[in-house]
């Protein structure tokens, strides 16, 4: 684990800070807005270079692991989130659609770190991954239309515009890249190596500029911002305990049992918040939602890996 990642959740902390200190500036707060598309675009383009699509066929070999986990993400985790959202949020859209928009998007990048320090299986973590990828890029827009369709924010024209401009573009242009690559494995190595702080360079440098531009907003509404600490939070207790209890029910092994715990927790902010900024460019609270989500979500991770250790250790005795 390099630095950076050690440091994910104060580095994220900090880029509010600055952010909401540089936006007293006038210029700075009027043109900040300007520069989070690029940043959030470029972001996911180095993400998806990383994201190993090639292992994608090591999913399906074990078909058992790969259905689990795809149904616990897809069909039970979009219920749960939608009911979380009902009874908690119902009654303030924003932030009902960022809870929304965050629960229904598994992680595809650091959450291997996790499953590396939690003694997961990792190769079977990695080869879920572009699967979990493609699968909510699909289906995101769905559950918005399904689940916040009567909210009155979402505007399906505004919705497929922001999917093609910060999804489809820049896995396009990944997949181009690995083309390109695919004869050069000793420059796409390097390639992948030197870029791989990148990601979290360009999300904190978006976060700066979003909340330069929209940090009163946030001060403002401080006490909207706890009204999605308590779903959090639920959502985060329930999976645990149904990803461990599914995982006993299929008789997966210590490690495999903890790889699907951490994949059907770990969740995807980065892609819900470039969905966001674009789709609803008149509904900052949404974005603003999904930055305050990881806050909360990397330390309760890092709690998690910590109480998977010790079940495993428990078990192994």
């Amino acid at each position: 684990m390099s630095l950076f990642e050690k440091l994910y959740t104060f580095i994220i902390l900090l880029a509010v800070i600055i952010g909401l200190s540089i936006g007293q500036i006038e210029v700075i707060r009027s043109n900040a807005e300007s520069f989070i598309i690029p940043l959030l675009v470029a972001m996911l383009y180095i993400t998806f270079i990383q994201i190993p699509m090639e292992e994608i066929k090591k999913a399906f070999k074990n078909i058992k692991f790969t259905y689990t986990s795809v149904t616990i993400n897809f069909v039970w985790t979009p219920l749960l989130a939608w009911l979380l959202a009902i009874v908690f949020l119902v009654d303030t859209p924003a932030l009902y659609i960022g809870f929304i928009m965050l629960m229904v998007t598994p992680c595809t990048d650091w959450y291997l770190i996790f499953t590396g320090i939690a003694k997961g299986n990792v190769a079977l973590s990695t080869a879920i991954l572009p699967l979990n990828l493609i699968l909510q890029v699909i289906l995101l827009p769905i559950y918005l239309l399904v689940f916040g369709g009567t909210t009155g924010v979402i505007e399906l024209s505004f919705l497929v515009e922001s999917i093609l401009i910060v999804l489809f573009i820049p896995l396009v242009l990944a997949l181009l890249t690995k083309v390109f690559l695919r004869s050069r494995q000793q420059l796409k190595e390097n390639l992948i190596s030197n870029l791989s702080v990148m990601p979290i360079i360009f999300l904190s440098l978006a976060i700066v500029a979003m909340f330069a531009s929209q940090g009163q907003l946030l001060l403002d509404n401080l006490d909207l911002m706890w009204q999605i600490t308590i779903p959090i939070l639920l959502y985060f207790i329930v999976n645990f305990f149904v990803g461990q209890k599914i995982g006993q029910l299929m008789k997966f092994p210590n490690s495999d049992r903890t790889s699907l715990s951490l994949t059907t927790l770990a969740r995807n902010s980065p892609i819900a918040l470039a969905i966001a900024m674009t789709a609803f460019p008149d509904q900052p609270l949404i974005a603003l939602t999904l930055v305050i989500g990881p806050l909360l979500e990397l330390p309760i991770l890092a709690i998690i890996t910590q109480l998977l250790l010790f079940i495993s250790k428990n078990k192994s005795t």
